[in-house]
């Protein structure tokens, strides 16, 4: 299996188009948020993670997902999801990751996203900006 995207945003919707096929609309795709208070402030931005099952995968696996501070490698962790999926041979699937983001200041915080057990590692950053 393989992530496919990964990204922070507003909401999903699934539709389904002649063929038969899947549609899916991602609204509010977003990479950085301002701060609904001066820091320290706690955020609950929704993750998006698509997921792509080859025709020959057993089916099940594990996503991982690791929320660390700053953009260097080692940066302290402040959240952690770890949630087992099933996903049909040769299609696609998606988890939605909620986590509580607690910011000391404003910076960058890192979702790194794994399947288990030790797939590659994709990152997806999110930027807390000033109060607007």
């Amino acid at each position: 299996m393989d992530i496919v995207s990964a990204v922070f945003a507003e909401s999903i919707n699934l539709r389904a188009v002649p063929g038969p096929s899947t549609r899916i609309d991602l609204t509010g795709i977003m990479f950085s948020l301002p701060a609904p208070t001066p820091p320290p402030v706690t955020v609950q931005p929704h993750l998006i993670v698509l997921v792509r099952s080859r025709p020959t995968d057993p089916g099940q696996g594990i996503l991982e997902v690791v929320f660390t501070h700053g953009t260097d490698p080692g940066g302290e962790e402040v959240a952690r999801n770890v949630s087992p999926f099933n996903v049909e041979p040769g299609k696609f699937t998606y988890r939605l990751v909620r986590a509580e983001l607690a910011f000391k200041d404003y910076g960058t915080i890192e979702a790194n996203c794994r399947l288990l057990p030790g797939g590659a590692v994709l990152t997806v950053p999110l930027t807390l900006l000033p109060v607007v």
